[in-house]
C-alpha cells in the first residue's frame, strides 16, 4: 500500500490501519461487545496485518479499560518489532474527566502501551468536564513536551473540530485527525460539514467501523439467524435488523456483484474489501479506515481491500447507493 501522511503531520501511514477494539478481552462495558480473544489469537491477527503491508495500530484506553493497549503491545514484542517500527494511535476518555486529567494520565497509556511510543493520542469524544479550549490546550503541552507526536480528537463534528484545530494553529501546532463512524451505510459526515472541513484544513479522517461491523461484508444478509449471535449494541448501531437489512440489501447486492466482477478476472475480491476500497479512495488521500479483526482471515482480507482498482462507475455507483 501507498503510504499517506497523517493529517500535517510527518507520519506516514498505510490507506488501511487495524483497529483493536476487538482486543478488550471482554473487560468493560465498551470492551463487552466483544467476545474474548486469546493473547496467542490476537498476536496472530496482529501478524496477519503486518505481513499484509498494514504499519499503523488503533486501540484506546477505553477498550478493556487498557486491555487492548496491554494486547497491541504484548503482540508487538512477541513478534520481535522494535519501537518505530509500527505507528500506534491510542485514545483518552474524556467522560466526568478534566483537561488536566488529559495531561495526566498519558503516563498510563505509555505503561499499558510499553514500549511503543504514542504515535497519535486522540481525545475519545467531545464530552469532557473542561471546554474544548482547554482539551485543546493539554493536547498542545504533550506535543510540546514531546510525550506524543500528535494529536486528533474522535467523534468530534464539524464546529467541535475546528474549535480544536484553531488552538493548536494558534501555537503552530496541527490537529492531524478526526476519528469518526464513517462507512458506505453511515455516511453524515458528507452532509454535515464535517468532512468537507477535514479537506479545508488538511485533517486525516479515520473511520470506524468501515464494515458497519460485518453488516457490509453480507454474511448477515446470507444469514440472517447471525444476528441474534451478535451483542445488542452492534444490531442497534448498524441497523441489524429486519428492516435495517431490507434497507441495505440494495448496496450489499451491488458491493457482492462487483466482487464477483473482479473474481471472474482472477482476483479475490470480496464484498467488504470492495466497501473498504471504496472508503478509503473515494476522497482522495483525506479518508483512511480502520477495520477490526477477531480472525486472522479478516485481517488478511483488510490488508489486501487495495490490491485492485475501481472503475469510476463502480465508485460512483456505490456513492448513489
Amino acid at each position: 500500500m501507498k503510504l499517506r501522511k497523517l493529517g500535517k503531520t510527518a507520519i506516514d501511514i498505510t490507506p488501511i490501519g487495524l483497529g483493536c477494539w476487538q482486543f478488550s478481552q471482554g473487560a468493560g462495558v465498551i470492551g463487552g461487545v466483544w467476545d474474548t480473544l486469546a493473547q496467542a489469537t490476537m498476536t496472530d491477527i496482529v501478524k496477519a496485518a503486518l505481513d499484509g503491508g498494514i504499519n499503523w495500530f488503533d486501540t484506546a484506553e477505553a477498550y478493556g479499560n487498557g486491555k487492548s493497549e496491554q494486547a497491541l503491545a504484548a503482540a508487538l514484542r512477541g513478534l520481535g518489532r522494535q519501537p518505530g517500527d509500527v505507528v500506534v494511535a491510542t485514545k483518552w476518555m474524556p467522560l466526568m474527566r478534566t483537561a488536566g486529567h488529559l495531561v495526566r494520565s498519558v503516563g498510563e497509556r505509555q505503561k499499558f502501551l510499553s514500549p511503543y511510543p504514542i504515535d497519535l493520542l486522540q481525545i475519545h469524544n467531545p464530552f469532557a468536564l473542561s471546554n474544548l479550549e482547554k482539551q485543546a490546550r493539554g493536547l498542545a503541552q504533550l506535543l510540546k513536551t514531546n510525550q506524543v507526536k500528535s494529536v486528533g480528537v474522535s467523534n468530534f463534528n464539524a464546529k467541535a473540530m475546528r474549535t480544536v484545530h484553531h488552538v493548536l494553529a494558534g501555537e503552530g501546532l496541527v490537529l492531524a485527525a478526526n476519528q469518526v463512524h464513517y462507512n458506505l451505510a453511515a455516511r453524515t459526515i458528507e452532509t454535515d460539514g464535517t468532512l468537507e472541513a477535514a479537506k479545508e484544513l488538511g485533517i486525516t479522517i479515520i473511520a470506524y467501523s468501515p464494515l458497519a461491523q460485518g453488516l457490509l461484508t453480507g454474511r448477515f444478509h446470507n444469514d440472517p439467524a447471525q444476528v441474534a449471535k451478535v451483542h445488542m449494541f452492534r444490531r442497534l448501531r448498524n441497523g441489524l435488523d429486519e428492516k435495517g437489512l431490507a434497507k441495505t440489501k440494495p448496496l450489499v447486492d451491488t458491493l457482492v456483484q462487483i466482487a464477483s466482477r473482479y473474481q471472474a478476472g482472477g482476483i479475490a475480491a470480496t464484498a467488504g474489501q470492495i466497501a473498504l476500497n471504496w472508503l478509503a479512495t473515494y476522497h482522495g488521500d483525506t479518508v483512511v479506515v480502520i477495520p477490526g479483526a477477531s480472525k486472522v482471515k479478516q485481517a488478511l482480507e483488510a490488508a489486501h481491500a487495495l490490491d485492485f482498482t475501481l472503475t469510476k462507475d463502480e465508485s460512483e455507483a456505490l456513492f448513489r447507493l
